[in-house]
């Protein structure tokens, strides 16, 4: 019983820390994982690129699959990412869905939208944003940056119901500065993030009314002084860049445009301590393999 499984991470446009609405964009950056289901009963986690991290995300996944559609089995799953931990894109959600579907792949269920599917890929998505909640990795339940993940595209959620608000498609060029240190969601100061609220709200109505550029970089500058991270490599895009924000809870910072645009900006970010990537927006979302 094998099963294996992609699923994408993602950048923010609106963090949900404030008012537990959310919008992230999934952008062309995979994790992979794959599940032996066998008849111990025992799930046993491992992550490629971090033997010692904490696998309880991942097997409480395939639990979860389990518990729903399949009678006690237990098994092994290993996650491989070019996601790195604790950046800020979303890479516990990305873990998280690729899990499930993998885990359900093994099951033998089908997932998608047809009436014949046994399970919708929001509801696989919704069983991962589950376990996260469970074994405590995330302060909001990260509906959005897990919708995002799963669906491809552009999502505005409400992350109380784990409700879809809106999907988009995008197609952006997006750069990612990575800074060397981490920040783990699940250590967020959620009371300086309530404090924004307002300006939530705004980048929220933006989302909605599809301006999406705009309501990341307003997002950016009020979650960057909540968290407390520096606003300073968001002032240097914002001459260039359609939007730049800080991604998740960070450390990372997101910029998205015209390719020729972020080229110049990466010039600037790689002059900073860290790492930088090019890449694209995906509007495919997470797929069993």
């Amino acid at each position: 019983m094998h099963g294996r499984a992609t699923a994408l991470g993602a950048g923010t446009v609106l963090n949900a820390l404030a008012t537990a609405t959310g919008s992230a964009f999934a952008i062309d950056a995979e994790t992979t994982a794959s599940v032996e289901l066998d008849d111990s009963g025992d799930v046993r986690g491992s992550i490629a690129e971090a033997p010692d991290a904490d696998t309880r995300l991942i097997e409480r996944c395939v639990e979860l699959a389990v518990e729903a559609f399949g009678d006690g089995e237990g098994g092994t799953v290993e996650t491989e990412s070019d996601l790195p931990m604790a950046a800020g894109l979303k890479s516990s959600s990305a873990a998280a869905n690729a899990t499930v579907l993998a885990t359900l792949s093994a099951l033998g269920r089908s997932v998608g939208p047809g009436p014949d599917a046994d399970i919708t890929r929001l509801d696989a998505c919704r069983m991962g944003v589950r376990a996260a909640r469970e074994v405590g990795v995330t302060a909001t339940g990260a509906f959005d940056d897990a919708a995002a993940s799963m669906v491809g595209g552009v999502v505005v959620t409400d992350n109380t119901g784990d409700d879809l608000l809106a999907r988009d498609e995008v197609d952006w060029d997006v750069l990612v500065w990575t800074p060397p240190e981490r920040a783990y969601s699940a250590d967020a100061d959620v009371s300086r993030c309530e404090n924004v609220a307002p300006m939530a709200d705004l980048v929220a109505d933006l989302a909605l009314e599809g301006r999406y550029a705009e309501a990341m970089t307003v997002n950016g500058l009020a979650f960057s002084a909540a968290l407390d991270f520096p606003t300073d490599p968001a002032v240097e895009a914002m001459p260039i860049a359609d939007g730049v924000s800080l991604s998740g809870t960070g450390p990372s910072v997101v910029a998205v445009g015209d390719r020729a645009d972020l080229e110049r900006v990466e010039e600037l970010w790689d002059a900073r301590e860290g790492e930088t990537r090019l890449t694209t927006t995906r509007t495919d979302g997470a797929r069993i393999q």
